[in-house]
């Protein structure tokens, strides 16, 4: 064959594999990245209403800023003690069967939210809370990597982590709404209804999640044969490169200096993730005049903004193949802007520099997941994932519970936000430091 039959053959074969892989991808966006989207805007939902819920259940049970921050973190506690386990199980008993349990076990515990009488119970819910959900999101994230190409792996990520955002776009005016309408049935009161009412969905979609998911694209009979042999070859392929350069085993999880980097850096990421949005409810109503409903559509605007961001930046960083800066600078906006958000001339500034910071802060979620996978895969993927999500939920429970403590301290949100605003800025300073290979380009 002469050079030029060569190369137009292997234009052909270029041509022919891009659009099985465009149809693919459709495929894979529609029925697996929309479904978990839908399923972690109720994960995270009923992970962040307490925030709302506070605006009626701190004075009905004389919880204090410091209670409800010790509280609200308490969450993450839990959350940490079952991480681990959890993605080990999930990867031995599949995705389908574990997923459906840990949906309908938290929704249950969300709905007995309700039934809170004082400071112990409150800390005692919360922290089962934290068990229940504990391996949602490493597992949805272990989960993509089960469908997605590495070079695909960034906006699939995005288009799942964008539900933390949009739950609370959709979650924050209809918390507000149930507060307003003030449902006093059966001697319960709007805040109680609240956990309730956004809880019942999980169990709900836990038992649908169960007959609709499918484990692996071996399973997976809405791909053609030619679609399912190309994306399986495509993965196999991929997974032994990673194994050739990176590690497979469990225990090399606690040997390689990177997995404890990406763990702080997700940890101090999270500080102000946590922070911002558990406390921003009662920092927006700390402005005054406004109703329930008002504070829900006016804390829903920053987090608009962090959806943008997350898409935006997840597409540029497929696009160049670049994810270590896209990430680092990303954590570094959002820092800065939220330092900036707290020392704002008036409410209106603030706002408009908090919907920076949220762009940036928020963002980071989407390129980050695709860090450890670059270096990690199999077992030490399932522990890797779980690890760094499990540990660096250490800031989930600093950042709310800091906020309390100070704003008890100081009777001002100013120096709570500035505390926050650190957290970005030393993830970005960390990120930086970690050496990783290019991933390829889109």
């Amino acid at each position: 064959m002469s050079a030029a039959h060569l190369s137009v053959a292997v234009a052909d074969e270029a041509g022919a594999d891009d659009t099985i892989r465009r149809r693919v991808l459709a495929k894979l966006r529609t029925r697996i990245v929309l479904y978990c989207f839908v399923l972690f805007i109720i994960n995270y939902l009923d992970r962040v209403n307490v925030g709302f819920a506070a605006l009626h259940m701190n004075q009905d049970l004389g919880f204090t800023a410091k209670i409800y921050g010790f509280g609200a973190g308490i969450f993450f506690l839990g959350y940490i003690a079952f991480e681990i386990p959890s993605n080990m199980i999930m990867h031995r008993v599949g995705p389908r069967r574990w997923i459906a349990r840990i949906m309908v076990s938290w929704g249950i515990v969300s709905c007995g939210m309700a039934a809170i009488q004082g400071e112990w119970s409150f800390y005692l819910m919360r922290f089962l809370l934290g068990l229940a959900e504990a391996g949602f999101v490493p597992g949805v994230l272990l989960y993509l990597t089960y469908w997605f190409p590495a070079r695909d792996r960034a906006k699939a990520t995005a288009g799942f982590m964008t539900a933390t955002v949009l739950s609370t776009v959709v979650g924050a005016p209809l918390s507000g709404w149930i507060l307003s309408a003030n449902p006093t049935w059966f001697g319960l009161a709007a805040w109680q209804w609240l956990f309730i009412l956004e809880g019942a969905p999980a169990v709900i979609l836990g038992v649908v999640t169960y007959f609709y998911l499918v484990d692996r694209p071996q399973d997976g009979r809405w791909l053609d044969a030619e679609e399912r042999a190309w994306l399986i070859a495509t993965l196999d392929r991929e997974n032994r490169e990673v194994a050739r350069s990176g590690s497979h085993e469990f225990g090399v999880i606690f040997r390689d200096y990177r997995v404890w980097l990406l763990t702080l850096v997700y940890l101090f990421n999270a500080v102000a993730v946590y922070g911002v949005v558990l406390w921003l409810p009662q920092i927006v109503r700390s402005i005054g005049g406004l109703s329930d409903f008002q504070t829900g559509l006016v804390t829903a605007i920053p987090f608009v903004a962090a959806a943008v961001g997350l898409v935006v930046v997840a597409r540029s960083s497929d696009r160049t193949g670049e994810r270590k800066l896209h990430t680092a600078f990303a954590a570094l906006l959002g820092g800065l802007f939220l330092g900036l958000s707290a020392l704002a001339p008036n409410p209106l500034v603030g706002l408009l520099l908090l919907c920076v910071a949220a762009f940036g802060v928020w963002s980071v979620l989407g390129v980050f997941w695709t860090l450890p996978t670059q270096f990690l895969t199999g077992a030490a993927a399932a522990g890797g994932l779980a690890m760094i999500n499990g540990f660096a939920q250490v800031g989930g429970f600093a950042g709310p519970y800091l906020v309390g403590w100070i704003k008890d301290t100081t009777q001002s949100f100013t120096p709570a936000l500035l505390t926050l605003a650190a957290g970005p800025v030393i993830a970005a300073l960390l990120c930086f430091a970690i050496r990783l290979r290019p991933a390829a380009k889109a």
